[in-house]
């Protein structure tokens, strides 16, 4: 039997997604399933969205027994959506056609809204992972969406940081991150609607987060416009990184957005990269003071980071004006 729960976590008062099903998930099978005409697939598309074959959480869970007394048990209740970004086998965001982006961004939108209609679900998370270092078990270009029966415990901290941000100044954190960087040597590109920049507090390597200048909470917020800058951002920081050491760089992406149960006036959504990389040869191997303190040390000073990214959005740019696009921002020299 397939089993689908959560399991509380009394320690850390946050819940542990426990999924059976997902052990005997595709690993790197020849035979790829979202490249069209497959049977979860077909024909006619350029972006789709589709249940996830093997999820961790499920609008019918199972759940195993009894638990302890110091802990409690929740049917694992919840949504896992793949959204193909293309019908090309092989590529990243910065390869698929421009139009691709823009529905694929307006796509994450329509989920965050049409999950949210559920009475079970309190948190929607869209994530990419890229790259079989990352642990990526298909190639096709994917990401992919959960739709959780809580909210996660970093939202908790953020919502919590954010909201006490708000008393203590009066004002929104992340507005004043994007007013106090957007001129500083920290921000790598900018456009009318986003910034791309390395955060001061960065804890991977070569970390960047795209900050909205409006403050919003939710994907089902953007506006078109915002949708195609968003789509544009991206884009830029997706070929910045494939271009830093000149091969194709895993990463994980994930969206930090509010809660879709509740009014969270004070939260600002943004996105945030992970990798892995500290150079070409070598990677960030997160250890014991890592996953076991939550404390995070970064091998290098992040504004030589910066200079990096910069230089590697330089030969980007080039790359991309090849393709005949043009960025409709600047970058920060």
């Amino acid at each position: 039997m397939s089993v689908n729960e959560i399991r509380w976590h009394p320690l850390l008062g946050t819940w542990v997604i426990v999924a059976s099903g997902r052990a005997t998930r595709p690993w790197r099978d020849a035979t790829c399933p979202f490249c069209p005409g497959a049977p979860e697939t077909g024909y006619g598309w350029d972006v789709i969205s589709l249940d996830n074959r093997y999820p961790s959480l499920s609008t019918s869970p199972s759940v195993t027994s009894t638990p302890p007394s110091f802990s409690k048990l929740e049917p694992g209740y919840g949504r896992c959506k793949v959204v193909i970004e293309t019908t090309e086998h092989e590529g990243d965001l910065d390869t698929i056609p421009f139009q691709n982006l823009v529905k694929y961004v307006d796509i994450l939108g329509r989920e965050t809204a049409e999950l949210a209609e559920d009475p079970g679900i309190k948190y929607v998370a869209p994530f990419r992972n890229k790259g079989e270092l990352i642990g990526v078990s298909i190639h096709h270009p994917h990401s992919q969406i959960y739709a959780l029966p809580f909210i996660p415990l970093r939202i908790e901290r953020e919502l919590a940081s954010m909201e006490g941000y708000y008393k203590d100044k009066g004002s929104c954190l992340v507005c004043d991150i994007v007013k106090e960087e957007e001129l500083g040597e920290r921000v790598i590109y900018r456009n009318r609607d986003f910034i791309l920049i390395l955060p001061y507090y960065a804890q991977w390597p070569h970390e960047c987060h795209i900050y909205p200048r409006r403050h919003f909470q939710l994907l089902s917020q953007l506006t078109d416009g915002e949708k195609e800058s968003l789509s544009e951002t991206l884009l830029v920081a997706v070929s910045m990184y494939n271009s830093l050491f000149n091969f194709s760089l895993p990463y994980m992406m994930v969206t930090h957005q509010a809660p879709v149960k509740g009014h969270y006036p004070h939260y600002h959504l943004h996105i945030e990269f992970y990798t892995i990389h500290r150079y070409a040869d070598k990677l960030k191997y997160a250890a014991g003071i890592e996953w076991g303190y939550w404390a995070f040390t970064y091998d290098e000073l992040p504004e030589n980071r910066v200079k990096e990214l910069k230089e590697a959005l330089k030969r980007a740019v080039n790359r991309l004006k090849e393709r005949g696009y043009n960025l409709r921002g600047e970058l920060i020299p």
